[in-house]
């Protein structure tokens, strides 16, 4: 029997710490360590871009709770996966890239494909190391994964050289912990609920943080428990259901949405698991004066607009639990229903909107109708995610995906993949712009070849539509956003998918439903008219604040 490898050592670790999929591409540099995982319990996915197994292992950490995990070769791999590993960075999802590196004895010169990936990943990562000795392996990996999922989750990076994987190695994987979440003491909790109980109109603000707590249930306890009302950020959609009477929208797109859901009324807000990257708080807090407790798993980031009075720091489910008990029974009469009354009304409006091409709130009607409440839609980043954001009714928690922190166009169908191995028994639809559809459209390939059935619907305009938008906001013309488009249909024939082109009012709906009972991915493309303000109200006002 050969004795084992480091690469042998480091898959074990990978197994230990639950690992079922490595996504990306193989490389010279990487032989050993792809050997060993041959011969492992994990799945390796080939993918056709390192930026799409790293958009992959993105989502199956947001999904799952622990971490994703993408591969990449040293030099243009590892450069490849750069965007999608900062996408995980700024939205708070768990994952972990490996690099491979050329042999340690040539990384102190110039050499063929050598760069420093390692000072490379550092400003989009918690942490990240280079493997300079077998003998580390099992506290690298530990440390990696444990620093990836640890509160504010994100992306961790180990750096792998190929000389120092293919050495002889006898070790172990270290035992696997759960993170630790403190718990806020008596005194604080106690000044909060008498913050709460005192109020005459609170609201709450919650955010990215209550998906990853996995506290959607604690959160439509307390509000029920207290009857504040609850608005939500992008990333936040489906905390409270859209059909909650506490339920205030989803806020953030425009300067005037917290005027409009009550923030400027608001005497107390209650930031829950609120990530400043979702959006400012400049935008719901504008003179600074505003009480806020803030209940998160980390102390809050310093903002001028940010400044809570009291900061409840642990387990946010725990948290909203026992404030639920101790501000039970308190009459509250915060927020207002104008926002939410605003943006149904056109969404409803949608309904009966027979003009061909589509407006997007006929489009997003005709995807709610043919999806469950635990279904998943998927935006890519463009002018329809602005839309999706602002307009499409979410139930649960996780069933709205949106690159949001770093907003990178290409997200959609390598999330789609990811969500069907996460969630095989629900439909998921990813809602791509024609700008970022091409930009992965390659792993429509990986997509056909693991079977992962998803309708990947794509809104064509042959523009790149928020930055037109934008630009005829405020020079009243727009410049450099016009393309034009290959044919959708054929292409996705040649990949072998079924496909249709909508051609007139109504179509969606039903290509919809016949794609979504097929076992295997398939596209619609749908002629979008975005002459509709997105804006919706001069109520909201002027401003767009969210990209």
């Amino acid at each position: 029997m050969p004795p084992r490898k480091a690469s042998d050592v480091f898959v074990e670790c990978l197994e230990a710490e639950g690992v079922e999929y490595v996504f990306g591409i193989p490389g010279e540099e990487t032989l050993d360590l792809n050997e060993s995982l041959a011969s492992s319990s994990i799945e390796f996915v080939p993918v056709r871009h390192e930026q799409g197994g790293a958009y992959m292992a993105d989502v199956y950490g947001r999904l799952t709770g622990h971490a994703g995990v993408c591969l990449g070769t040293l030099g243009p791999g590892a450069t490849n996966l750069v965007t999608a590993v900062a996408d995980a960075y700024l939205d708070r999802a768990p994952l972990v890239a490996l690099t491979g590196q050329g042999s340690l004895e040539r990384m102190h010169k110039e050499s063929h494909q050598y760069i420093d990936v390692v000072s490379m990943m550092r400003p989009i990562t918690k942490w990240n190391a280079i493997v300079s000795d077998p003998a580390i392996i099992p506290e690298v990996v530990r440390k990696a994964f444990k620093l990836a999922e640890s509160e504010k989750p994100g992306a961790t990076h180990i750096e792998l050289p190929e000389d120092v994987m293919a050495a002889p190695l006898e070790a172990e994987p270290l035992a696997r912990r759960r993170p630790v979440q403190p718990e806020p003491g008596a005194r604080e909790l106690l000044k909060a609920a008498d913050l709460v109980r005192g109020a005459l109109r609170p609201v709450a603000l919650a955010g990215n943080g209550v998906i990853r707590a996995r506290a959607a249930p604690a959160l439509r306890e307390f509000a029920r428990a207290t009857g504040i009302p609850v608005a939500t950020t992008f990333m936040g959609k489906g905390l409270l259901a859209e059909d909650d009477p506490r339920y205030l929208g989803s806020v953030g797109l425009q300067a005037g949405d917290y005027a409009m859901a009550g923030f400027d009324d608001a005497d107390l807000v209650l930031a829950i698991g609120y990530d400043l990257v979702e959006h400012a708080p400049a935008h719901w807090n504008p003179a600074g004066d505003k009480r806020i407790v803030c209940i998160d798993s980390l102390p809050a980031e310093i903002d001028a607009h940010f400044m809570p009075e009291v900061e409840l720091v642990g387990d946010v489910y725990h948290i909203l639990s026992r404030l639920a008990e101790e501000c039970r029974h308190v009459p509250h009469k915060g927020g207002s229903g104008r926002l939410k009354e605003v943006v149904g009304g056109a969404y409803e409006a949608g309904k009966a909107d027979d003009r061909f091409p589509y407006q997007p709130p006929r489009a997003l009607h005709e995807i709610r109708e043919v999806l469950g409440r635990d279904d998943i839609l998927i935006s890519d980043v463009g002018l329809h995610k602005l839309w999706i954001g602002r307009m499409f009714p979410a139930y649960e928690p996780n069933t709205v995906l949106i690159a949001n922190g770093l907003a990178g166009m290409g997200f959609a169908i390598p999330a789609a993949i990811a969500a069907k191995l996460v969630h095989p028994g629900r439909k998921v639809v990813a809602v791509n712009g024609d700008g970022g559809f091409l930009m992965n459209a390659q792993e429509l390939e990986t997509a056909m070849r693991l079977k992962t059935p998803f309708v990947c619907v794509v809104w064509e305009n042959r523009q790149y539509g928020s930055i037109v938008w934008k630009q005829e906001k405020r020079f009243g013309r727009h410049f450099g956003t016009d393309f034009t488009n290959p044919d959708f249909v054929r292409l996705a024939d040649a990949f072998g998918m079924p496909a249709w082109r909508c051609e007139r009012a109504g179509e969606l709906g039903e290509r919809l439903r016949q794609a979504l009972a097929l076992d295997v991915p398939s596209l619609i493309v749908l002629p979008i008219d975005y002459s509709m303000d997105v804006a919706i109200s001069p109520d909201l006002g002027t401003e767009t604040v969210a990209t």
